[in-house]
């Protein structure tokens, strides 16, 4: 399909903000491979609000015509955190040029999301906050984009996933009152 990456870019952000508000702002990572991506890409940064209490970094432009499915990502946090920016900038070129990632997989961030955290991994899974509002865009200008949300799990996690299925690991995370937004939790498995 052909498009333009401007009217790709406001169709995402529109997504975005169809289910989280305007209140976001424009991040980029300026070092390293980030401008591989395309002057489009960016990472958009929700503010907290009455009914939200948390902040979200979510990508845009993270895939391009090459990809076989069109995904985005994003990640919540209980603070500000740019560092989060960096993380996702060095996912989505993971995700363009090394290996394309889709829904289920994990991917190995390098370090701890936080300072301290023993989540070292992020899960891609369904927007399960948000749902079917924010799970696809269909468009007549180019294929579905999927929207998923990469939740920080640590790696005892990831090898669980690996050994037992995600369906398993999801029933962890519910019956241990799974706190996505602590840096600092204990692993579920």
């Amino acid at each position: 399909m052909d498009y333009s990456i401007s009217d790709y870019k406001k169709q995402i952000i529109q997504h975005y903000a169809s289910v989280w508000g305007d209140g976001f702002s424009m991040q980029t990572w300026a070092k390293g491979p980030a401008s591989d991506l395309g002057e489009d890409f960016c990472i958009l940064e929700f503010a907290p609000t009455k009914s939200r209490k948390m902040w979200t970094y979510a990508t845009c432009c993270m895939s391009n015509r090459k990809n076989e499915t069109q995904i985005e990502m994003h990640l919540f946090s209980s603070t500000k955190d740019e560092s989060l920016v960096e993380l996702l900038t060095a996912i989505a070129h993971y995700h363009n040029f090394g290996k394309q990632l889709g829904l289920w997989h994990t991917v190995n961030f390098g370090r701890p999301w936080k300072n301290g955290s023993n989540c070292c991994y992020g899960l891609i899974s369904l927007p399960y906050l948000d749902g079917p509002d924010l799970e696809t865009l269909n468009s007549k200008e180019f294929k579905p984009v999927k929207f998923y949300w990469l939740i920080p799990v640590t790696e005892n996690e990831v090898d669980f996933k690996k050994r037992y299925g995600i369906e398993r690991l999801e029933e962890s995370f519910e019956g241990n009152n799974f706190n996505y937004l602590d840096p600092l939790r204990k692993s579920v498995v």
